[in-house]
């Protein structure tokens, strides 16, 4: 089996389109139709059924799918092995960053990586945690920073993580900004702002008032954290910040309850992270060791 034809099968499998795999693969349509036909051929297997507007795999080809993710791996690893020791950091470096991780950690770690290392090109994806990890599975980026998920498959290796730890909080006027300490029966009475209800944060919080028997009011859910910030300011609700983030807008209120998340960087297991990634982890280790 050719490489390139597997790859083009994985492509076309990920992207879910004919069009947007050549488009990815600086291809024709015609081209990456062709690629796709001669593994058919060569395994005597139809792998996509076309008679669908939407690409779905056969039998074979979802029996296919994870053998040609291994064996386009042990090449991308048998590479790796076979760089010199002394290799010059060059090429170019995929990676993903939560939009959290995005403002308030990515800038150091990259602003010592470029400046020691400028003749590596940094491919920045930016996108919600979930997101990454499915963009990981694809093979789109060597290292995802992102919010360590505790329904993470066991595929993803994790190289790094440190807590975020994250506090409750309200805007200055807000009515609960006045209580010297304040339980959970206390928040439920008013709405909260928190992150989307897929995330580890969402989770933490509906866990302690499932726990108590309280219910939640969700409002306005959004997974921008400087959205929720925002908005927890003018008033609209409480919500659970990570501490990093408080400032003059804000009042962290007493509890005698917390919630806290963890965030990491993660690779796919079995896959070897090239020479930059690895440097870059390195710088990510010291930075986040310091701070």
């Amino acid at each position: 089996m050719e490489p390139t034809a597997l790859r083009a099968f994985l492509t076309i499998v990920d992207q879910g389109s004919f069009s947007e795999a050549a488009e990815l693969l600086h291809l024709t349509q015609p081209a990456i139709s062709k690629r796709l036909a001669a593994l058919e051929s060569q395994l005597d297997v139809k792998l996509i059924d076309r008679s669908h507007r939407q690409i779905r795999l056969t039998d074979a080809g979802v029996r296919l799918l994870p053998h040609a993710r291994r064996i386009l791996d042990e090449i991308h690893n048998a590479r790796i092995a076979l760089s010199p020791d002394n290799e010059k950091l060059e090429g170019e470096l995929e990676i993903i960053a939560s939009h959290h991780i995005g403002l308030h950690h990515l800038p150091n770690w990259l602003r010592k990586f470029t400046s020691h290392y400028p003749e590596v090109k940094l491919n920045l994806q930016f996108m919600e945690s979930d997101a990454a990890y499915a963009e990981m599975q694809k093979r789109n980026a060597e290292l995802a920073f992102v919010t360590l998920s505790d329904s993470m498959e066991s595929h993803f290796m994790v190289y790094q993580h440190w807590p975020d730890p994250m506090a409750f909080v309200v805007g200055p006027e807000h009515e609960l900004a006045l209580k010297k300490s304040v339980s959970l029966e206390d928040l439920a009475r008013y709405p909260a702002i928190l992150p989307d209800t897929t995330t580890a944060t969402y989770r933490a919080v509906s866990r302690l008032f499932l726990e108590a028997n309280l219910a939640l009011q969700q409002q306005i859910p959004t997974n921008y954290l400087e959205t929720i910030k925002m908005m927890t300011s003018v008033g609209l609700g409480w919500s659970v910040l990570p501490i990093t983030m408080l400032d003059e807008s804000t009042h962290r209120l007493a509890t005698n309850f917390s919630v806290s998340r963890v965030l990491g960087a993660v690779g796919l297991s079995g896959r070897q992270l090239s020479l930059a990634a690895r440097t870059l982890l390195e710088i990510v280790r010291q930075e986040e060791t310091e701070s």
